[in-house]
């Protein structure tokens, strides 16, 4: 804990514990938590932190705006499963981030953001650059914190650090108001977190996990449903382990890709609205469903009614709020899917052969590929990401924004490994993948990054391409060019009569000269015959690029499960 530098005694001079500044013990405190980077943008009420970043040469990434800060520390996090850590000022500095909160919370990604304040006595008073940063982010953080006096503020950040990582991870606030990040203190860090209110339930029950196995000893149907908590708990191998051992058919949410090998037999694909037919059949059709940190939404589900409807369900999650919220469940299981999946891993017993349901989603994949039609030297957006994957051997690092070009990637991009896919699920953010593969890039500088993004979506972050300047980091920025707002348009033309109301985009900046003005490289291709030298070519350059690919622009994602109706009633399937 933190003690005023009133209280100091003798004894606190013998422990040698100095006399710090607000802003020296949060930096100390951060230092003790292992942070190796900050992503943020000062102002006005933050300064005094910002003094001490300066002083003490701390490894600070500067967004040129604050949304890209926090998307960046979200990109960050995703790919370390640490806290990415955001510092921003008070006012316009901190709504700024609202988003990112967001989106983190909704995608339980761990992040702890610093907010600068006004003084405190002024705090209530609308004083300039105030905002209620508590009252704003209540119903977005995993939990939010206002410093009000020196003597709690280590303690705090010891107490964001534990909440964001445990249990099911999610972004943590912390709001500095300017003067106590001015007022003397003692740094002391040794106090443990004990927070009673808050004990999250890591090991399942084995009674529950028992009804699970002796359930699965008779389905003739199981498939295994996998979402981002076995991401987040870093079960990939277990979960391997388990759908191997047991042959059991694998559908993916789209947070949950990586988790299981994407090349291998049992991998059905993504399921959900854009999901393949493969995937949704085997969660139409089947008889025991164990769903692995998966939230059940509506994106995946299509209409609730339909979901499932021959199923028993088992539901594997850390957070129990999730459980029977959306979908009813017979078998719920609290836990840590790590823990879960040891356990079920060492379940004994005969299980029941289910050799004609592994022929039968066999079969689904083989006859109902996801598919695309070439036209001449035209360029599909789903071929270029065939060719993307192929030129990297999957191996790269893929961040994506959200629309069309999203779902394409997560489709025709096979995720082997995992955390190597970052993309905005739940809030479905536009501007998020740009800013989020610089944070991907920082967090492993020796993989290859794709910033797969959508004309659009770019133009809202596009500003961050100054990091990739100031530090030659060598992202791939991948501007996939069909003119439009194209999910939009898409929804437009399906379900409002081809009225393409302000979706689409005749007149566009000039992407190459705009990476021009940052000394980036550009690529620019329009035409089939050159995508593979352009691909190439911007893979083999050692720095930064943006490749400009123009596609069809009228090209639609299938296929699809319109909303109101179920995985059967799938729109745009064909034979192979």
């Amino acid at each position: 804990m933190i003690h005023s530098n009133e209280a100091a005694t003798p004894q606190a001079a013998e422990n040698k514990q100095a006399v710090c500044t607000g802003s020296e013990i949060l930096l100390k405190a951060l230092a003790s938590e292992g942070v190796e980077v900050i992503f943020g943008y000062p102002g006005g009420a933050i300064l005094p932190t910002y003094d001490e970043i300066y002083k003490l040469g701390m490894n600070h990434i500067l967004a040129r705006h604050e949304q890209g800060a926090i998307h960046a520390a979200e990109g960050y996090a995703r790919i370390t499963q640490k806290p990415g850590v955001c510092i921003v000022t008070s006012g316009p500095g901190a709504t700024n981030v609202v988003t990112g909160i967001a989106d983190a919370m909704m995608d339980s990604l761990p992040m702890v953001v610093i907010t600068g304040q006004v003084a405190t006595k002024v705090i209530g008073t609308d004083a300039f650059q105030e905002a209620d940063m508590l009252g704003i982010t209540m119903p977005i953080t995993k939990h939010n914190f206002q410093i009000r006096s020196i003597d709690e503020l280590a303690q705090t950040v010891k107490e964001a650090f534990h909440i964001a990582v445990s249990g099911r991870p999610g972004p943590v606030l912390i709001d500095l108001p300017k003067d106590i990040s001015e007022k003397l203190g003692i740094f002391d860090y040794e106090e443990p977190v004990h927070l009673p209110g808050y004990q999250p339930t890591v090991k399942p029950n084995k009674q529950q996990i028992r009804k699970l196995l002796d359930k699965f000893k008779e389905a003739k149907r199981p498939v295994l449903l996998v979402g981002a908590g076995v991401l987040h708990a870093q079960a990939s191998e277990e979960l391997t382990a388990f759908a191997r051992k047991f042959q059991i058919p694998v559908a993916q949410t789209l947070l949950g890709l990586g988790a299981f090998p994407g090349e291998e037999e049992l991998h059905l694909g993504m399921a959900g609205m854009h999901g393949t037919y493969a995937a949704n059949m085997a969660l139409h059709k089947s008889d025991f469903l164990i769903n692995i940190g998966s939230r059940f939404d509506d994106r995946l589900t299509g209409a609730l009614e339909h979901f499932a409807p021959e199923a028993c369900i088992a539901h594997i999650d850390i957070d129990p709020a999730e459980i029977g919220k959306n979908v009813h469940v017979e078998i719920p299981v609290v836990g840590d899917a790590k823990e879960a999946l040891a356990m079920l891993l060492k379940g004994s017993g005969a299980i029941a052969k289910h050799d004609e349901w592994r022929k039968q989603v066999s079969d689904w994949k083989r006859d109902y590929p996801l598919w695309f039609h070439r036209d001449g030297e035209v360029i599909k957006p789903q071929e270029l990401i065939q060719k993307l994957y192929e030129h990297t051997k999957g191996e790269a690092i893929v961040t994506t924004d959200v629309g069309q070009h999203q779902m394409w990637t997560a489709q025709h991009f096979k995720f082997n490994k995992p955390n190597r896919w970052i993309t905005s699920g739940g809030l479905g953010t536009m501007g998020f993948g740009f800013p989020a593969a610089i944070g991907a890039q920082i967090a492993e500088p020796e993989l290859p990054v794709l910033a797969i993004t959508g004309d659009a979506g770019f133009q809202m972050t596009l500003q961050e391409m100054s990091i990739l300047q100031e530090l030659d980091l060598p992202v791939k920025i991948v501007i996939v060019n069909n003119a439009s707002l194209g999910m939009v348009r898409q929804w437009q033309q399906r379900f409002h009569g081809e009225r393409y109301s302000h979706s689409l985009f005749p007149i566009q900046p000039n992407f190459a000269k705009l990476a021009e003005a940052y000394n980036i490289k550009a690529v620019k291709v329009d035409k089939l015959s050159m995508l593979d030298e352009a691909i190439a070519e911007t893979l083999a350059h050692s720095g930064p690029v943006l490749l400009e690919v123009c596609v069809a622009k009228e090209e639609n994602v299938y296929p699809m499960v319109c909303p109101g109706t179920g995985h059967h009633c799938m729109e745009g399937v064909e034979p192979s």
